[in-house]
């Protein structure tokens, strides 16, 4: 897949939801979907990640198979699944980040992740810098919420949690700024669809 072009003075708001997607699932659309409409964005990018550095190969499946099985998932226009870290030949989420804020410097970025991300996001490469430099949604996850919000990260940038209700209001406010949208959970995840394809 090439790289997504835009003219240079577009200005958009895009979503970014990074991940293994191993496989893609109903939940990934689902909290995209939210994303788009809550957070007043225009697209979301999927970024099938190349191999996620805190997760083990084994049992990865192969970059084209991963993409496939979210091409199979995701009807929505609007959502875009890519391979743009591999593109860009980046492994961290903070040189993704650097690298697309360098090429498309009049979009809009915003990450998005669940509760249980949150939870262990000190252990990412520059995760402070990550905070600092792109606003961040997080979505709700069923028993992670309180490990989330009483996380080391969540802590560290207290003053700059918006209320939910100025979700809308996110893509206009210099990073950092980042919101928690108690949104309704999905059990469902991509270990367990692994499992029961296994049976």
């Amino acid at each position: 897949m090439r790289l997504p072009s835009f003219g240079h003075h577009t200005k958009m708001t895009v979503g970014l939801l990074g991940g293994s997607f191993n496989p893609a699932h109903a939940g990934h659309v689902y909290i995209s979907e939210v994303a788009l409409k809550k957070m007043g964005l225009d697209q979301v990018w999927w970024l099938v990640s190349p191999q996620n550095p805190l997760k083990p190969t084994k049992g990865m499946a192969p970059l084209g198979q991963r993409v496939a099985s979210a091409k199979k998932v995701v009807r929505n226009p609007k959502i875009q699944i890519t391979t743009l870290e591999t593109k860009l030949n980046t492994r961290y989420t903070a040189d993704t980040l650097k690298a697309l804020q360098r090429r498309y410097p009049n979009i809009r970025f915003v990450w998005i992740m669940g509760a249980d991300n949150l939870a262990t996001f000190h252990r990412w490469k520059d995760w402070e810098a990550i905070f600092a430099s792109c606003r961040i949604v997080v979505f709700h996850r069923p028993t992670y919420a309180l490990n989330a919000l009483t996380s080391k990260t969540a802590q560290r940038f207290s003053q700059h949690r918006l209320p939910q209700r100025q979700a809308s209001v996110l893509k206009y406010k210099k990073p950092p700024a980042w919101v928690f949208l108690p949104i309704r959970g999905m059990a469902i995840s991509a270990t367990e669809i692994r499992n029961q394809m296994k049976d």
